[in-house]
């Protein structure tokens, strides 16, 4: 079998390139930052990459016009005033090689505050020497500033400059937003494409602005927020914004205390109006780029990272930009999703992991390397069997990839896996017996993004939620996403069996102030209804009064925050033996966990925590898994689900359970939590799958309910005909 697959390449490594392409079925060949292709690199592959910056790397062009490099808008560190005179250092904290303070209309746009007081303040001044004086500080209250900054190091060469040791020229980035440099960016593709006549695909790296990282003193990451946007922001671009939406922004309304209006954050109108006009802006600026490209006869590919902000793949103003296809690393099956459901492109790549860098790839280490492609493999091909990806590739430096015979022969199986399960999956839809909404302040706009950070990777206060998404992504179930905008405008979808709330307090995926009177009447009312309600941590958490959770009612218990520890709390005995439960054997891993979780009456307990130092009494139980009827609907509480096989199998259950659809599980089902089935209606063709390294036995149902047993060796899958 040939073709899906994309590998890297550089100069001086051709013969070995083609080798190991055939080996792979490789069609496609990319070059790698930091690595040039070969001249002859059309004869490699049918399909050409190169790798094409817009804004970064003209440094020629950059020093000419230093006036017109891109800004950053940031808050200084926290300073606590001792005396009336207070000075604070801007860049106190960041990388001076990365920034440079940019003052022109200071006076305007930066702000200073009492953070003590929460309240801005008017007497200060900048020295031109990257330092603010504040006049008239209160002795320990605490001041930031919120400042522009020049960019003059872009960040994932920075990045890569670090990580491989790299010592060449240091990338400065443009601001498009100026005439000349927007015109000299044009002509600059217009060049490149006269003179590269064997590229037939341009991959972006990306377009305009990168999402917010900026790095330490001591040349470490400080902010990484893959989804920020202070990247974007300028004098220049609040401007613009004024003109389209006719008020002013204040860079508080993006600093927002520090936060940087993160995802976590519950966005305000400002925020999004904000996000709405870069992507607008981005969106028509990239469709001038991409006709340059078409007018060539080239493809246009996105890189989905680095600069990637304003171009939301799932945003309003996406299709405008008219790409024909769109790459990105895969961490997981979260990922995969990202990228498989992308609309409006003709392909979607995934790049697998490991990156065939130093860091992985050197001497002896050929085990750990074909271990970690395993491991990415199994969580994204979960993914892929729902909805496949297009494409998939690798990158880095292919010649040190060569040096593990094993890894190379491992990579031709995995190629023609893949093959053979998009070929499949792409005749249709697989089936699925039920449909989840999940619930977000974001709703479709960050499909599959909800607590993603940087390619899958996670924090340890968010990964028992990150996993209820790593879950989902290779579940035989619809998935859709929706705001509370959508519920509160238009009610929620019929085709809708369970709603999933996941996350903490306050934050923008469990809703905090977003719980108003509407979103949680008719909530209930669905609920009440016969559907059913599934909540992660402090699912509807909203800190008002004795409650916690709005919906308590609904979910069948609340989190104690000291307000309520008078009040008596009898129901702790865990039933355990359960439905959701049927499949699971040992202790379930619930992470980190919401903590001080307590039933109301009436609710089943589940599972439930006790602290073995203190005697079993009505005030130390936690609850961990609970379910509870609400009319004719059904709400479960979870404290956290970081992903495994068998967490996987519960939350299956789970929107069964609450979908008041047990006697359907045994339909295209797999018995051992350990294995998925996936079934294929116009393919007629039923895939069982082992996600583990290990040989399992399994009890296969097919769609009429009919058993057979199956032994699938370490990571097989077995296709049944139907």
């Amino acid at each position: 079998m040939k073709g899906r697959v994309t590998i890297p390449t550089n100069v001086g490594y051709e013969k070995e390139t083609k080798e190991i392409a055939a080996k792979w079925g490789a069609d496609a060949v990319r070059d790698c930052d930091g690595t040039r292709l070969p001249a002859n690199a059309n004869e490699l592959a049918e399909k050409v990459y190169n790798t094409y910056f817009c804004v970064r790397g003209d440094n020629a062009w950059a020093d000419a016009h230093p006036d017109e490099w891109q800004s950053v808008l940031l808050m200084s560190e926290r300073v606590i005033a001792r005396d009336k005179t207070l000075k604070i250092d801007l860049l106190k904290g960041y990388y001076r090689a990365q920034l440079a303070v940019y003052a022109e209309q200071y006076k305007k746009y930066w702000q200073v505050f009492d953070r003590t007081e929460n309240q801005e303040i008017k007497s200060w001044d900048y020295d031109g020497k990257g330092n603010v004086i504040v006049n008239g500080a209160i002795p320990f209250h605490e001041y930031t500033v919120n400042f522009f900054a020049s960019n003059i190091w872009d960040s994932t060469q920075m990045y890569n400059y670090i990580t491989n040791s790299w010592n060449g020229e240091k990338h400065k980035v443009m601001e498009p937003r100026h005439a000349a440099t927007w015109e000299h960016i044009k002509q600059n593709l217009t060049d490149w494409c006269e003179n590269n006549p064997r590229i037939n695909v341009v991959r972006f790296t990306t377009f305009l602005y990168h999402f917010f990282l900026v790095f330490n003193e001591e040349g470490k990451e400080k902010h990484v927020n893959w989804f920020g946007y202070p990247m974007t922001a300028s004098p220049l671009a609040f401007e613009g914004f004024a003109r389209e939406y006719g008020y002013e922004l204040k860079s508080e309304d993006i600093i927002r205390g520090g936060t940087y209006s993160n995802p976590f954050t519950v966005p305000t109108k400002k925020v999004r109006d904000y996000m709405d006009y870069i992507q607008c802006y981005v969106t028509g600026k990239v469709r001038e780029l991409t006709d340059i490209v078409h007018s060539y006869g080239k493809e246009a590919m996105m890189f989905l990272g680095d600069s990637w902000i304003g171009c939301e793949p799932y945003g309003k103003h996406f299709k405008e930009m008219n790409l024909d296809a769109v790459v990105g690393s895969v961490g997981g099956g979260v990922t995969v999703r990202i990228l498989s459901e992308i609309p409006n492109v003709k392909y979607r790549e995934g790049r697998l992991l490991p990156y065939f860098f130093p860091d992985t790839f050197f001497d002896g280490n050929e085990e750990n390397a074909v271990a970690e492609l395993n491991r990415n493999w199994t969580t994204a091909r979960r993914a892929i069997m729902r909805k496949p990806l297009d494409r998939i590739g690798f990158g880095g430096y292919l010649s040190l990839a060569a040096k593990f015979p094993k890894f190379i022969d491992r990579v031709s199986e995995l190629c023609d896996e893949f093959r053979a399960v998009a070929d499949i999956a792409d005749c249709g839809k697989p089936y699925a017996g039920v449909t989840v909404g999940v619930v977000s302040s974001w709703g479709s706009l960050r499909s599959w993004q909800n607590h993603m950070v940087a390619h899958e990777l996670w924090y340890r206060e968010i990964y028992s939620y990150q996993g209820v998404f790593e879950a989902l992504s290779g579940m035989a179930m619809n998935v859709k996403f929706v705001s509370f905008e959508d519920i509160r405008e238009k009610g929620i979808d019929k085709d809708i069996d369970v709603l999933l709330c996941v996350g903490a307090a306050d934050t923008a995926f469990s809703g905090g102030s977003e719980w108003d009177a509407a979103v949680q009447s008719k909530v209930r009312e669905w609920v009440d209804a016969g559907h059913g309600f599934i909540g992660v941590g402090e699912p509807t958490a909203k800190r008002e009064g004795v409650k916690t959770f709005v919906l308590s009612d609904v979910l069948g218990v609340d989190c104690e925050r000291g307000f309520s520890l008078s009040e008596d709390k009898y129901n702790i005995n865990a039933v355990r033996k359960h439905f959701i439960t049927a499949d699971i054997s040992g202790e379930i891993d619930y992470g980190e966990g919401a903590k001080n979780i307590y039933a109301l009456g009436g609710t089943d307990v589940i599972d439930i925590a006790f602290d073995g130092k203190v005697k079993r009494n009505v005030n130390v139980g936690e609850v961990k898994l609970a379910a509870n009827d609400y009319g004719k609907g059904r709400g479960v509480y979870i404290a956290g689900l970081p992903y495994s096989t068998q967490n996987a199998r519960l939350l299956y259950r789970a929107v069964y359970f609450a979908a008041h659809k047990e006697a359907e599980l045994l339909r295209a089902f797999s018995s051992n939590s350990a294995t998925e089935c996936n079934y294929y209606p116009d393919g007629g063709k039923y895939a069982i799958v082992n996600n583990t390294d290990r040989a399992q036995l399994t009890d296969f149902y097919d769609l009429k309910g009919n058993k057979q047993p199956l032994s699938l060796a370490p990571m097989e899958i077995k296709w049944v005909e139907e």
